[in-house]
């Protein structure tokens, strides 16, 4: 690393113009060929996908518009005839392939002459614009006639961030102004960061032409590389800063931070991708593609940290430093031993004091935290949760009342029937449905569909539990002793279905992760019970994540606040982004923590000595670290969208517990209380173990007074 570093110090105009290139090439090919990006979801091999299977696919995007009247009947001539100019212009708009109005014969039952409310569906084709049929529709929205629209085709998917990260990106500015007291310093961190965030969603974007990838690729991969991006600068900053602190000449310090802080920078991230490209156990397409999204802008963060850093330093020279320091510098002030002890320090001797009563409070939080996890719910949140005042919440309320609870939760039943027996069977079935506890109704949908509308909405639990009767008991009941084969579709099913297969793959994720972390950290410290509380120290973090999302975003506490609605089920995508992301970045902060005590303790092998001098020379920057990422991630947190909410505020949470309660109090607490036998590690394990140099030789520091009795 240090090689690299005289490389990128001597030709730092070279190495910045190279990235400048790649920036505006990556650019005019994005803006060139635009994106591709695809909203369609990779159906597990389950029930709803075989219906989907035998439907043909062919149905497009549906949708609902509703209306209703207050002072005349929704049934009256005039309404009729406002309806049907609306919808004959709708029908001319591109992309519209059928509407079925309520005033025809077959579509009596999207009529309510109760509630005055009456609705008609439209299909388009898949990928069709729906602004103009919005548009159309609204324009004849008035008094004593309202419209709205909904269902699935005008559901607005999650796309890319809204700006919320400037915020993040702010406050991340001021956290390294007030940490570093110098302008260029706090500076270089955003900069390294935002320009390898930058390259690689220019990267995403030409790719997406060439692999599947969803349009919420974008927003993920700037939430995880921002954090990320600017973490791994900070800790090489942090580094050299101090180098030049100690006396050594811009070039050198440059090469001792990246030999140092550089090799645990790329080992960290390499563990951040690594975790995410673990997401394909989970084996659902749309997952997978924002994994591989975010994995490549991790890697674009490293090089930027490794090679435009480097050049960048070298450019600036001691301006790195505030003014004071180099006035203290340039009078040879420096280094000085100071001895009044800071915050770290502090820190570092009550945990040395104290290590039964820190662990047990760390454990006492950690736990509070995470139990909401027992209760987590995973599925679609409808629109009755959405926001009060928003497109979706109003049509929500306008057809809730008249046409029920699970108006837009229809289940699809595809039935196989090869004889007239089986058809029989499906006739009988048809007429059963009726009168099982959760039906609300059933139609046919012509040929050998029937739709069955839940009394429930589609995020109710009460639904799930239909589908599930549906197929354990009731279909068959119906198809004993037949050769009828029924299959259950339609969207909420599928949304189930994918809750179901996601939680039935979760384990195996977070067992794979945990000994993934295991390995990692045994190869790099050499050690058995330093990566064995490691490994499980990040599961405890990933499980208050969840914990907080959780208690957040499925009991409703808070949630109003974001702008995201009431509580609902937790969208499947978000537990495993959250699991996968956690992982790797705690993983770095074990990493960084650890690596800093492995290096004092291969100096002095003195464990004591190494848990003070590793807490307290990277408390700090640690804390900052996830202080600067916390802002990243809540700034995503208030985009208004529940899914990029909901990570975003998971992940804070998760890095915050984690750097104050987990790295920088329990792990310390725990390492203090094993005493030696931290490092020890079997000869035979020694002899096939991989040697990987996570820390460079660095010089030892001297510590502040304090006692190093041996342990």
């Amino acid at each position: 690393m240090s090689t690299l570093a005289h490389w990128c110090s001597r030709r730092r105009f070279a190495v910045l113009g190279a990235w400048i290139v790649a920036l505006v090439a990556l650019a005019a090919l994005a803006a060139g060929g635009g994106t591709a990006f695809t909203d369609a979801a990779e159906l597990p091999d389950s029930e709803s996908a075989t219906a989907y299977a035998l439907l043909g696919e062919s149905t497009g995007q549906t949708g609902t518009i509703v209306w209703h009247t207050d002072g005349s009947a929704v049934d009256s001539a005039q309404v009729k005839a406002k309806v049907a100019e609306m919808l004959t212009k709708i029908k001319d708009q591109p992309g519209v392939r059928t509407i079925a109005s309520p005033y025809d014969k077959a579509g009596s039952a999207q009529l309510d002459t109760t509630t005055n409310t009456a609705y008609a569906r439209i299909v388009l084709a898949a990928g069709a614009d729906t602004t103009p049929v919005t548009e159309t529709a609204l324009g004849y929205d008035s008094a004593g006639f309202d419209i709205e629209t909904g269902g699935q085709a005008f559901t607005e998917q999650p796309g890319a961030s809204h700006g919320t990260e400037a915020v993040g990106i702010i406050a991340a500015l001021v956290i390294l102004v007030l940490m570093f007291r110098s302008g260029w310093a706090a500076a270089l961190p955003i900069l390294t960061g935002v320009v390898g965030v930058a390259a690689s969603l220019l990267l995403v974007m030409v790719a997406s032409h060439v692999v599947d990838l969803a349009a919420t690729s974008l927003t993920m991969g700037a939430l995880i590389g921002l954090g990320v991006g600017i973490d791994y600068a900070l800790f090489i900053v942090n580094r050299h800063r101090k180098g030049l602190l100690s006396g050594r000449p811009v070039r050198d310090s440059i090469a001792d931070a990246l030999d140092t802080s550089g090799r645990a920078v790329v080992f960290a991230g390499a563990t951040v991708i690594v975790a995410l490209l673990g997401m394909f156990v989970v084996d659902l397409g749309i997952l997978t593609g924002m994994a591989r999204a975010a994995a490549v802008t991790v890697l674009f963060t490293i090089m930027a940290a490794v090679t435009l850093l480097p050049a960048l330093l070298a450019m600036i020279g001691h301006r790195v430093l505030s003014k004071r320091q180099r006035a203290a510098l340039a009078a040879g002030a420096y280094p000085i031993a100071s001895h009044r002890p800071t915050l770290g320090f502090r820190w570092a001797a009550l945990i040395d004091r104290a290590p039964w009563r820190a662990a047990t409070a760390a454990l006492l939080v950690i736990g509070v935290l995470a139990a909401p996890v027992t209760m987590m719910r995973v599925g679609d949140a409808d629109a009755s949760s959405d926001p009060a005042g928003t497109p979706a919440r109003a049509y929500y309320d306008l057809m809730a009342p008249a046409f029920g609870a699970g108006f837009d939760a229809s289940l699809l039943l595809v039935a196989q029937a090869p004889d007239a027996a089986a058809s029989a069977a499906f006739t009988a079935l048809a007429t059963e449905l009726k009168s099982v506890p959760g039906v609300a109704a059933v139609a046919s949908a012509g040929g050998n569909v029937l739709t069955v509308v839940p009394q429930t909405s589609s995020q109710q639990e009460e639904t799930a539990d239909l589908v599930h009767r549906l197929r354990d008991e009731v279909i068959p009941a119906a198809e004993a002793g037949t050769s009828l084969r029924v299959y259950v579709g339609g969207a909420t099913a599928t949304s189930i279905d994918m809750s179901d297969a996601l939680l039935g793959t979760l384990p195996l994720y977070l067992g794979l992760i945990a000994v993934l972390g295991f390995l990692l950290l045994a190869v790099a410290f050499r050690s058995i019970l330093v990566p064995l509380a490691g490994a499980l120290s990040n599961l405890a973090t990933i499980l208050v994540g969840l914990g907080a999302v959780t208690a957040i975003f499925q009991f409703g506490w808070g949630s109003q606040l974001l702008g995201v609605g009431s509580g609902a089920p937790i969208m499947y995508l978000i537990p495993v982004l959250v699991v996968g992301v956690v992982f790797g970045l705690s993983m770095d902060y074990q990493v960084f923590l650890v690596s800093r005590m492995h290096e004092e303790w291969t100096h002095t092998r003195d464990n004591r000595r190494a848990i003070r001098v590793g807490l307290t020379e990277t408390g700090q920057v640690i804390a900052a670290a996830a202080t600067i990422m916390l802002c990243v991630f809540a700034s995503f947190g208030f985009s208004g969208e529940r899914i990029v909410s909901g990570i975003g505020i998971g992940l804070g949470i998760a890095v915050l517990v984690d750097a104050f309660v987990v790295r920088l109090t329990l792990i310390p607490a725990l390492m203090r209380l094993i005493g030696r036998a931290n490092w020890s590690y079997p000869r035979w394990a020694d002899r096939i173990t991989p040697r990987v140099a996570i820390e460079g030789p660095a010089e030892t520091p001297a510590e502040p007074e304090m006692a190093t009795a041996r342990r």
